[in-house]
């Protein structure tokens, strides 16, 4: 994680080049002033363990709008849209995200009942920003301090006051860091793609899942794509039969093949099921 701790003159200098260099050279300010709002004692913590050895179960689930949500003890569930409660639960402790992905997903689902971002319980909650832009810092401080966006060209018009409906503390904003962006990406999703480097990054789901992966004892996943992905509608709550739409900047066959192997190899739980020949939607 990025917290108020991790900012030095020389860490900025080691972004000079790769994928982020844009967002760290060019206007350095909004990142160093978003990371020293992040100075709480658990700022750079992703979650507490009651105990040194407890096992930490998490789960994921995702298939729009973008999400995973871990918890301290197995299930989790997702965010939940109105009328699906009892196919995915209601409890989230994390949510990750960025701000491009968040704002697409409060116009386009709005339809669909995504009004805000979950709330899960105010005390344990966590908001993950995904460190993709400029943006998403400028998101992060406003959230932070309860303000708008009404003049950031990279941002656009953004009121996170109305996201997030109400002001959590510091410690229930975490920051990813570039660096575990880019190990991820590298090491289990370094896609043809990446030759478009300021275009090409893993989903956000993707990036979510694979953080579950680095700090959860277990890790089980519902909804992220398979090798049978056509069977099924693009959305889990779609009234009508959808393809899953692919996009230029993800790569989402090179995730699904991960997540085939990871599960093989019994590194996590990947949710399968065949396809529901008389699968009526309602």
């Amino acid at each position: 994680l990025q917290w108020a701790g991790s900012f030095s003159h020389s860490e900025w200098g080691r972004y000079e080049i790769g994928v982020y260099a844009s967002l760290w050279l060019e206007r350095p300010a909004p990142g160093r002033s978003t990371l020293a709002l992040l100075n709480d004692s658990s700022s750079s913590r992703l979650f507490e363990r009651r105990w040194p050895d407890q096992c930490v179960r998490c789960g994921g689930k995702w298939r729009h709008p973008s999400r995973l949500q871990t918890r301290q003890g197995h299930r989790q569930s997702p965010l939940c849209l109105q009328h699906f409660e009892e196919d995915v639960g209601t409890k989230t402790s994390f949510y990750g995200f960025t701000t491009n992905t968040v704002k697409n997903s409060l116009h386009f689902y709005r339809k669909d009942g995504f009004t805000k971002v979950p709330r899960g319980r105010v005390r344990t909650f966590r908001y993950i920003f995904i460190p993709s832009n400029e943006r998403d810092y400028v998101m992060m401080s406003a959230a932070i301090e309860s303000l708008n966006v009404t003049s950031c060209s990279s941002v656009g018009r953004a009121w996170p006051s109305r996201y997030f409906v109400f002001k959590p503390p510091v410690k229930h904003f975490k920051m990813l860091h570039p660096d575990f962006i880019t190990y991820v990406t590298q090491r289990f999703l370094k896609s043809p793609l990446l030759k478009y480097s300021q275009l090409y990054m893993p989903s956000t789901g993707a990036l979510m899942l694979l953080t579950a992966l680095h700090m959860c004892d277990q890790v089980s996943a519902y909804g992220f794509i398979t090798k049978n992905f056509a069977d099924f509608s693009d959305h889990y709550y779609d009234a009508v039969m959808l393809p899953l739409l692919f996009y230029a900047n993800h790569d989402m066959q090179m995730e699904s093949w991960l997540w085939e192997v990871l599960h093989a190899r019994k590194v996590m739980s990947l949710y399968k099921r065949t396809k529901v020949l008389n699968c009526i939607f309602m």
